[in-house]
């Protein structure tokens, strides 16, 4: 006779050795986006994690071969809609460097304050978002608040508030504004005033720490296994940042303000600090560079192109230090006035994919935290 197996299901749900699978997802108010978690539970405790991804998958890399070199631009700089700056700066690097390109000097200094500027600003919105996952509502308004006038800076010198479209093959759109660098000084001087919030009261918090030391720990291992780059990695004591190890732009000339900051930890707390230090950090930096452009003599802030852009036949590689992480573009040119093939590395597919060592063994209620201190933001996943 075949044996079977019976499970008994009584008051309070099956026996304690049933599995239960459980879809965290898709949706958008936990998740920082349209992103599901498959899970395997035994009783509260994660025995498998699976992210699926691809719900809001554009196709981007297929349309890259579609447009031509300055209109890229413009698909480039919304993947990670909270880094727009810096994702057109990877696009146009690639570019410039298969035509071997050179950009004015007040351009690589202007590039290179508003990437920091656009790196606040994303590191505002998980200093601030990342509490409110975890119950704290205030830190949110906080944050918002300096996002506000770090937006009306880079409003007034682009025009546009998340997708800046101001970088452009051989420099940028045009010069600063009259009057700009005054008020983008004053900005960043009242944003520092304040970062104090984050540092007294989010840390300073109890029940803060309480849910975030020890808690979602990535070894130096799983680090290096999945590709794991920016913050998240350096909060696991994987000490390289691309401004101060392969420099680009104008970060070879600032050595001695750039720190890049790091942990050992590996767990959510340290997570959030190595964002808050590199926040502090990017004010710094911001300042350099006004200091610098202040001056530089007037001069031009782009090369005059043809009507016709075409790259030369060949391939390169230009990656950034994202906000998120590493951002590479894989440029491939046959010569003609649109990219044959832009494969895109994107710092949120890769950090991401983490969870499936991160999850396992862990409790359902720590899910969140663990999730929320990878600090992604969808669309960098599907891209």
């Amino acid at each position: 006779m075949t044996p079977t197996t019976e499970t008994t299901v009584g008051i309070g749900g099956a026996a304690e050795s049933t599995d239960m699978v459980l879809n965290i997802g898709p949706q958008h108010p936990s998740t920082h986006g349209v992103l599901r978690l498959r899970l395997v539970l035994d009783g509260e405790r994660i025995q498998h994690a699976e992210p699926v991804i691809g719900y809001m998958h554009r196709g981007a890399e297929k349309l890259f071969e579609a447009r031509d070199y300055r209109q890229i631009i413009m698909l480039a700089n919304r993947h990670d809609w909270l880094s727009a700056f810096s994702n057109e700066l990877g696009v146009v690097l690639a570019v410039e460097r298969m035509l071997g390109m050179e950009v004015p000097a007040r351009a690589v200094w202007m590039r290179t304050l508003l990437a920091e500027l656009n790196r606040v600003l994303n590191h505002l919105m998980f200093l601030g978002s990342y509490p409110l996952e975890l119950g704290g509502i205030t830190p949110v308004f906080y944050s918002f608040r300096e996002r506000e006038e770090l937006q009306a800076v880079m409003e007034e010198i682009s025009g546009g508030r998340m997708h800046f479209m101001f970088n452009r093959v051989g420099g940028l759109k045009e010069d600063l504004p009259a009057g700009w660098a005054a008020r983008a000084r004053a900005t960043v001087a009242d944003v520092r005033t304040r970062m104090d919030v984050y540092d007294n009261l989010v840390l300073g918090n109890e029940i803060f720490r309480g849910r975030t030391r020890d808690v979602g720990r990535m070894s130096p291992e799983t680090v290096h296994a999945y590709g794991v780059s920016g913050p998240i990695a350096r909060a696991s004591g994987v000490d390289f940042d691309l401004r101060r190890d392969e420099p680009y732009l104008a970060y070879g000339e600032l050595g001695d303000v750039l720190k890049v900051a790091t942990r050992q930890e590996g767990d959510c707390l340290a997570r959030f600090e190595v964002l808050l230090e590199q926040t502090h950090n990017s004010l710094d930096l911001a300042d350099a560079c006004l200091d610098r452009l202040a001056q530089l003599t007037p001069g031009p802030v782009n090369q005059r192109l043809p009507k016709v852009l075409k790259a030369p036949e060949g391939h390169t590689y230009a990656w950034t230090e994202n906000p998120l992480g590493i951002n590479g573009y894989y440029l491939v040119s046959k010569g003609d006035k649109t990219p044959y093939r832009l494969k895109l590395r994107s710092a949120s597919y890769n950090n991401i994919q983490a969870l499936v060592e991160l999850l396992p063994g862990t409790l359902v209620a720590d899910m969140v935290a663990i999730l929320g201190s990878l600090f992604f933001v969808v669309g960098d996943i599907d891209k």
